[in-house]
C-alpha cells in the first residue's frame, strides 16, 4: 500500500486530518495508484462558492475580479477530461518533452525529461523526509507549441478582466505534493482528474511558512497550531470545478490524491501595456 514516509500512526490519528481513504470506484481516469491515501481530504471549505452556469461576467466583476477568490462549480471541460485521461494520454504523448520544476516557493531547479519518465520516476506521492525544492513537478513549464494539440481541447474560463491575456500550465502530480504558499499575478485554476485542497490570504496577511519546505509538511506540522481565526481561506477543489485567485493573494496547494489540473494564469495584455507607458 502507498505510504507517506514520516508518518506516524499517533500523528496520523491525532494530528490529522489527514484521511486514509481506499481507491474509490472512481479510478479518477485511471491516474490513482492501487490503495492510494488521501490527505487533506475532509476539512473546511472557507472560499465562496458559486453556480458557473448562473454567473455572469459582470457579477465576477464586480464581486470578486479585484477583491477575493471564488470557486465557481458546474464547469464543462467533459472533452479535455477525455483526453487527460491517463490511458490515452500515454498513447499519444508518451515520449514528449516536460520540464519538471522544483515544488518550492521559488521554483529554481528546472529537469527536461519525456512525459512517460515523469510518469514511471517522478510521480509518486510525496513524503515528509524531502523537501519541496527537492520534489519534482510538472506545472509550469510547458512547450505551448509541442503541447498544442492538447491545450486547444480545454475550454478557458469564460470569466475574465479586461485588457488582460490568458496563458496555459498543465500539471499531473501525486497525492501530498503542491507548491507552499507564492503569489503572482490573477488566474484560474481548475480540477480535471482528482482533487487539490487549495489555502489562501491576502496579500497584506503574510502567512508564516518555510518556502522550501512541502506543503505537506506545512499541513500536517503548521496547519494544526494555527488560531482558527488567523487560518487561511481554504477549499476543497473536485474534478470539474475552477478557482480564481485575485492579484497577488497568497496561495498554496495540496494534491488531496493524485489529480489532473490545468491553470489560466492572466497577463495584462502588449498593447494594454504600451498604453501604460
Amino acid at each position: 500500500m502507498t505510504t507517506f514516509a514520516g508518518i506516524g500512526m499517533p500523528l496520523l490519528v491525532v494530528a490529522l486530518t489527514f484521511l486514509t481513504v481506499m481507491a474509490s470506484e472512481n479510478d479518477n481516469g485511471g491516474w490513482q495508484f492501487p490503495d492510494e491515501q488521501r490527505v487533506g481530504y475532509e476539512g473546511p471549505c472557507t472560499v465562496e462558492r458559486v453556480d458557473g452556469s448562473t454567473l455572469t461576467r459582470e457579477q465576477f466583476l464586480n464581486e470578486y475580479a479585484y477583491t477575493k477568490p471564488v470557486i465557481i462549480f458546474n464547469v464543462d471541460n467533459d472533452v479535455f477530461k477525455l483526453r487527460t485521461e491517463k490511458d490515452t494520454m500515454l498513447a499519444e504523448w508518451a515520449h514528449a518533452d516536460v520540464t519538471l520544476n522544483s515544488a518550492n516557493t521559488y521554483s529554481y531547479t528546472r529537469v527536461p525529461t519525456k512525459f512517460k519518465e515523469y510518469l514511471n520516476l517522478h510521480l509518486k506521492p510525496q513524503s515528509l523526509d524531502t523537501l519541496g525544492n527537492e520534489t519534482l513537478y510538472l506545472f509550469g513549464d510547458i512547450d505551448q507549441t509541442l503541447w498544442k494539440p492538447l491545450l486547444s481541447e480545454y475550454k478557458l474560463p469564460k470569466w475574465t478582466l479586461p485588457n488582460y491575456d490568458p496563458a496555459l500550465s498543465f500539471g499531473i502530480a501525486a497525492s501530498g505534493t503542491g507548491v507552499p504558499f507564492h503569489f503572482h499575478g490573477p488566474g484560474f485554476a481548475e480540477v480535471i482528474h482528482g482533487s487539490k485542497r487549495w489555502f489562501l490570504q491576502p496579500y497584506e496577511d503574510q502567512p508564516s511558512f518555510n518556502p522550501d519546505k512541502s506543503t505537506l509538511d506545512w499541513y500536517i506540522n503548521d496547519y494544526p497550531h494555527i488560531a482558527p481565526e488567523k487560518k487561511p481561506l481554504e477549499c476543497l477543489m473536485k474534478s470539474g470545478e475552477v478557482i480564481y485567485f485575485p492579484d497577488k493573494w497568497w496561495h498554496a496547494t495540496l494534491n488531496a490524491e493524485t489529480s489532473v489540473f490545468i491553470s489560466t494564469f492572466l497577463s495584462p495584455s502588449i498593447k494594454s501595456r504600451k498604453n501604460e507607458l
